[in-house]
């Protein structure tokens, strides 16, 4: 744990870094988004199954 070290790691890793064009972030930003809907439904699905389940008794 060499802070000098450290350091010198980041900085290489801020040089190497680059900012993404148009079509990546899109894709990127399309990928996030779908997760987002799929978590959401699956949510939904399970909240609307208990419910129904739990309006029956």
């Amino acid at each position: 744990m060499n802070p000098k070290q450290t350091l010198k790691d980041m900085a290489n890793t801020i040089k190497m870094a680059k900012k993404p064009d148009k079509d990546e972030y899109q894709q990127h930003l399309r990928l996030v988004l779908l997760g987002i809907v799929g978590v959401g439904a699956i949510g939904f699905t399970i909240q609307f199954v208990f419910s129904v389940v739990t309006f029956g008794r």
